[in-house]
């Protein structure tokens, strides 16, 4: 099945529109405060440089494109909580620039999702954010991203907001948290925004695998610095 594939046409419009709004509003940016500027350009160049970071995941690897500091904090919230979409576009480019860097795959994972060989899958929204933001900000990232993800996951955990928790308390917050929609007939890259403990992605991992599909590694926007054993490059 191919998954490079472009969104609908009605998904297309809908992002266009969405993001033309949010750029044209006069607001300040997203990484600094600068005034006038949706994202100035310092910020932007941030985002851009970040590099590739690897982290092993239980048997699988977790690559990020940046790490979840200084501007991408406050990009990643205006995304989530501010409405402002038109900021998935230079996060899609850094999460495409990961994807390209990383040798997860033999030959490469973009190609290898080109093919069809390698599925991505997004970890989705819980029902509740859904219906509070309109999107999902996985999925428009991975959009940015010239990506088409398999939709087969679903939430369906109780959507506890997980920042204040530490890590035996996000393991258990995600415990069942997903259901397959359908069964990915070759080995599947999770794709999230941001990394912290990983007890998200072991929740999704967790339910893939129930359901026979194999889990071959994932791919985040951003990670939370500390928890890696660092490996920049580029």
């Amino acid at each position: 099945m191919p998954t490079s594939a472009s969104p609908s046409a009605a998904a297309r419009v809908r992002d266009a529109a969405v993001q033309a709004l949010s750029w044209l509003i006069p607001v300040d940016c997203a990484g600094c405060g600068q005034p006038d500027s949706p994202l100035c350009e310092q910020c932007e160049r941030a985002l851009r440089s970040g590099g590739v970071r690897h982290r092993t995941l239980g048997e699988f690897a977790v690559v990020s494109a940046m790490d979840y500091v200084g501007p991408v904090v406050g990009v990643m919230r205006s995304l989530k909580a501010e409405g402002r979409t038109g900021l998935a576009r230079p996060l899609g480019a850094a999460l495409r620039g990961a994807m390209e860097g990383t040798d997860t795959v033999a030959g490469g994972l973009v190609p290898a999702i080109a093919a069809g060989a390698v599925i991505p899958v997004a970890i989705p929204s819980s029902s509740a954010a859904l219906r509070r933001r309109g999107y999902g900000v996985v999925e428009l990232i991975v959009r940015e991203a010239g990506l088409h993800c398999l939709p087969a996951l679903r939430s369906v955990g109780s959507g506890v907001d997980q920042r204040a928790l530490g890590r035996a308390a996000r393991e258990r917050n995600t415990q069942g948290m997903f259901a397959v929609r359908s069964v990915p007939l070759r080995p599947v890259v999770l794709i999230d925004d941001v990394v912290t403990t990983g007890a998200t992605l072991r929740a999704a991992t967790d339910a893939l695998r129930a359901a026979g599909a194999t889990v071959i590694g994932a791919v985040t926007v951003a990670s939370t610095p500390l928890l890696w054993s660092r490996d920049t490059q580029g």
